[in-house]
């Protein structure tokens, strides 16, 4: 496809002293482009509005109208021209990270503790990213960090001894598990006693006790065996999932590397690196002789750059984590590996339930699982009600019922703060994921209907009306929208797109008689299809369903 940017930068570089590719904005109102000069006035002594209307007089570039409105310096595509483009490019063809390696540490479930709606912003960014890497060309690795160490392990171990029954645990899994898990610490609160039992319990885990290490490995096993099915619905996808058991026997190769550069200190028995007036030290061992976590951490990050050698390391993980990845970060740079300069927190807002936050401590928790159901039941009652005699309505359901979920957490930016409304999220009139999959099986009716099996070639001129432009405009630069996500770490940029392109389609539907033979039905048919194969391809990269029929 025609670079319209790199054209524009290089018709008006010679008007416009300092200008810069970034300089140049996708518009909607007037243009398809614009340059503000406002950046230019101090250089040229001119004010914006002369400096746009002198470069508009002087910049010609082939197959682009040039204009000048208010110190904006403007640019239209000649219609025509971006039409016959669109049909000469494929779709996911743009490979810009092709060779690139990118670790991307999301969802990293705690082991025997329930996969609750409080998962659902780490899961589906760090999905959709790990899609949408792939897309460009990426070597992307997905990691679940689980979490599966520490002295909660060992309260839950005395929780099991003095309340657990196996067959019980057998017959209820998870479930159990998270009762015992309120109920020890309800009564830890009222017994002393608890806390010292459950730290001689992680000791015997940690020290290889056959007994503890076997409660342990049934416990982790039944938390990966619900989760892995959630993971199934929300079409999610892993390739590592080490936890942070597995490196602790990797913290001593760590502390050697801080002894070696004189980092690691002693504070009142503990062991630290300091960070300077900026920020608290990093507490790599407790008094006790206890690894903490950023002490893992930064093993994990040592063995993923040993091992994959990434270009980019993510960490999807709440906002309120943003000090403790200072630290790791931080610390990484004082050990001297320029690589710390390639790891990222991705950083996402809280997740509420009509403004309750979650707190599996106190039991008051409500699975995700449950969740994606009853969203799948009243995606089923509502298809129900508008097509009584769809086909595989079971699987329909499923797919739009969850995608709803999905989409609702990926269609805001992700540092906002989010309170989840079922209602809201299957509004098929609305900005959500019933929307486009909708939009996008009508596509295919209208397809099927026309018995269109594509066209070898069309008339762009065929399709320079405003209704059909402005879809064909939406389309055109899905693949910098895409790639514009993956720089800013943003899933919510294709939602949104996905959105537009629905939009665009159904006024286009709505204003352009598709069915009305000859040249102009095949071009518009061939519009309609693209727009199908867009939504269908942007629908996967943040882990939809794109169903034929709804």
């Amino acid at each position: 496809m025609k670079d319209y940017k790199k054209a524009i930068y290089e018709g008006a570089k010679a008007a416009l002293p300092s200008l810069e590719p970034t300089d140049i904005q996708a518009a909607d109102a007037f243009c398809d482009y614009c340059i503000p000069c406002f950046k230019f006035a101090k250089v040229l002594r001119k004010s914006p509005a002369a400096i746009a209307s002198e470069a508009a007089a002087a910049v010609v570039i082939d197959g682009i109208g040039v204009t000048a409105l208010n110190g904006y310096l403007n640019f239209t595509v000649e219609r025509e021209g971006l039409v016959r483009d669109l049909f000469d490019g494929g779709i996911g063809a743009y490979k810009p990270l092709d060779g690139k390696t990118v670790c991307i540490d999301y969802s990293s479930v705690n082991i025997a503790k329930p996969f609750h709606i409080g998962h659902l912003m780490t899961t589906v960014i760090g999905g959709s990213l790990y899609k949408i890497y792939k897309a460009l060309g990426a070597n992307a690795v997905g990691i679940n960090h689980l979490g599966d160490f520490g002295t909660q392990f060992g309260g839950l171990i005395s929780a099991y001894r003095r309340w657990g029954d196996e067959k019980r645990l057998d017959e209820r899994g998870l479930d159990e598990l998270l009762e015992l898990y309120v109920k020890y610490h309800s009564e830890a609160e009222k017994d002393a006693e608890l806390a010292a039992e459950a730290r001689e319990w992680s000791q015997k885990i940690e020290g290889g006790d056959e007994y503890s290490v076997g409660l342990f490995k049934k416990f982790k096993a039944i938390t990966l065996e619900q989760a892995k099915k959630v993971y199934a619905r929300l079409n999610i996808e892993f390739d590592s999932y080490l936890g942070e058991s597995f490196y602790v026997d990797k913290v001593g190769g760590v502390e050697q590397k801080l002894i070696d550069k004189d980092l690691l200190k002693t504070s009142d028995g503990a062991k630290i690196v300091e960070l300077g007036d900026d920020m608290p030290p990093a507490l790599i061992r407790r008094s006790d002789g206890a690894s903490l976590y950023i002490a893992r951490d930064l093993a994990a990050a040592y063995y993923r750059k040993q091992t994959y050698d990434f270009d980019k390391c993510l960490y999807v993980v709440a906002s309120h984590q943003a000090l403790h990845f200072k630290q790791l970060f931080k610390v990484l740079g004082l050990l001297g590996e320029r690589w710390a300069e390639d790891m990222v927190h991705v950083s996402y807002g809280m997740v509420s339930v009509d403004g309750m936050a979650l707190a599996t401590r106190r039991g008051n928790v409500l699975y995700l699982n449950d969740v994606l159901s009853a969203a799948v039941e009243k995606a089923a009652a509502i298809i129900d009600e508008r097509n009584p005699e769809l086909a595989d309505k079971a699987r329909v359901s499923e797919s739009v019922g969850v995608g709803a979920v999905v989409f609702d957490a990926l269609y805001d930016g992700r540092l906002k703060d989010k309170n989840f409304s079922l209602a809201d999220a299957l509004n098929f009139d609305g900005e959500t994921g019933p929307y486009v999959q909708y939009t996008h099986a009508r596509c295919r009716s209208v397809l099927a209907k026309a018995g269109y099996s594509g066209a070898q070639s069309i008339d762009a001129a065929l399709l320079v009306d405003d209704e059909a432009y402005e879809v064909a405009k939406l389309l055109w630069d899905f693949d910098d929208v895409v790639y514009n996500a993956a720089l800013k770490y943003e899933p919510s940029f294709v939602s949104r797109r996905l959105v537009k392109i629905c939009q665009a389609f159904n006024r286009f539907y709505n204003a352009d008689r598709i069915m009305c033979g000859g040249d102009m039905q095949t071009a518009r048919l061939a519009l309609t299809e693209r727009v199908a194969d867009t939504l269908a391809y942007g629908l996967s990269l943040i882990l939809l369903d794109a169903p034929e029929r709804m």
